[in-house]
């Protein structure tokens, strides 16, 4: 066998335990299989941050002089399989900070396997996923978000079920019996045991061909070289805001052309105008003052800067005004504003709906209070 690499894409903090127990149970297992292997973290824009997309890896090799010929590099440029644990990432990550847009599959070998915990079926999926040259395979493990963290976690089986789903898609990684074997020495748990091999035996996959898939071009930067680069440590400074879209009304704070934070988000807010009653709460308290207002006194977020953290949704004294949305239901960012503005009525028939049906939902947007996950677990278990 040659040596078999798997990357598991996470929301920092959020996700960090969740990712943190696949990676090193996939080497648990190996071992148990004769192999040797090691796990690690690849972090985005260190210190690791709140939903910023982050990585973990799992290296397994026959031998341990495979192994450290593979880890001769720092970050793994190819893997058998890529896991990622919010379906919102599909539609790609900047987990490297400043090098652009990098699509769910970047990595993912020509016939690998991409595995999505997601309610959405194969062709929801591909609308957000980009197009590859190569085939691969997309495996969907039936779930929600699962908000792991790094100090609280939601002990739901999502990491069984996406170990008992790599032994299906990538036998040669590690065989099921070994993995079963050390989730049972790890965990001391027969109901975990049995979560991983239903999903074994659950996980279907149907091949992704060269061309089908997002066809959008990801956005990317030039890096500056080394003969570009001025002296000392330079940080530019933003523009001044001015009038809201370059007119004399209203206000568009500056904003940088190259940092945007909308695939941070899990969740977008979603607003009612016709309730807004200009408070301007959400404009002051968005930590990344992504609420312009416009001419007419109102407050259209800006959805390239907006990073989902549901401020803004908290300080609202008016129900269902700023109501956060889960990012599955958007396939764009433009201005919500503008729709508005635009037909006001077809506004409101298309916003109305989807928040009622967010409220009947059960949120994806991480800890919320104390025990709050233990009360989610019972009440799927009832």
């Amino acid at each position: 066998m040659a040596t078999r690499a798997v990357e598991v894409v996470y929301r920092g903090i959020f996700q960090r335990t969740l990712a943190r127990n696949i990676v090193r149970n996939i080497v648990f297992a190996a071992r148990k299989d004769g192999k040797i292997g090691t796990a690690f973290g690849r972090y985005s824009d260190s210190p690791e941050r709140n939903g910023i997309p982050a990585k973990q890896f799992a290296i397994v090799s026959d031998t341990a002089l495979e192994l450290e010929e593979s880890l001769a590099v720092y970050e793994a440029t190819a893997v058998d399989v890529t896991i990622n644990l919010d379906d919102a990432m599909c539609k790609g990550i900047e987990s490297w900070a400043w090098y652009g847009l990098q699509p769910i599959n970047e990595l993912t070998k020509p016939g690998g396997t991409l595995i999505v915990t997601s309610r959405q079926d194969a062709p929801s999926l591909l609308e957000d996923i980009h197009q590859k040259d190569s085939s691969y395979d997309l495996a969907i493990i039936p779930s929600t978000v699962s908000f792991s963290g790094l100090w609280v976690y939601k002990d739901d089986h999502t990491d069984m079920r996406v170990l008992g789903a790599i032994c299906k898609v990538c036998p040669d990684l590690v065989s099921l019996k070994a993995m079963l074997v050390s989730i049972q020495e790890q965990t001391g748990n027969e109901a975990k045991v049995s979560s991983a091999q239903r999903a074994f035996d659950r996980t279907t996959s149907r091949p992704v061909e060269p061309g089908e898939g997002n066809t959008e071009t990801p956005f990317s930067f030039d890096m500056p070289g080394w003969k570009t680069m001025e002296e000392g440590l330079v940080i530019r400074a933003l523009p001044q805001g001015g009038g809201f879209r370059g007119g004399d009304e209203g206000y568009q704070p500056g904003r940088s052309e190259v940092f945007k934070k909308w695939s941070t988000r899990s969740m977008r807010p979603v607003i009612n105008f016709d309730t807004c009653i200009k408070c301007t709460l959400c404009w002051l308290q968005c930590p990344d003052t992504c609420f312009d207002i416009t001419p007419d006194g109102l407050y259209d977020a800006n959805m390239e800067s907006c990073c989902g953290c549901g401020v803004c949704e908290a300080v609202c004294p008016v129900p269902d005004c700023v109501t956060m949305v889960g990012e599955a239901e958007f396939n764009d960012n433009n201005s919500q504003w503008d729709a508005w503005t635009a037909d006001k009525d077809s506004y409101n028939k298309w916003m109305i709906p989807l928040v009622e049906k967010q409220k009947s939902e059960v949120r994806t947007h991480g800890f919320h209070h104390v025990g709050g996950y233990d009360e989610e677990i019972n009440a799927e278990e009832d």
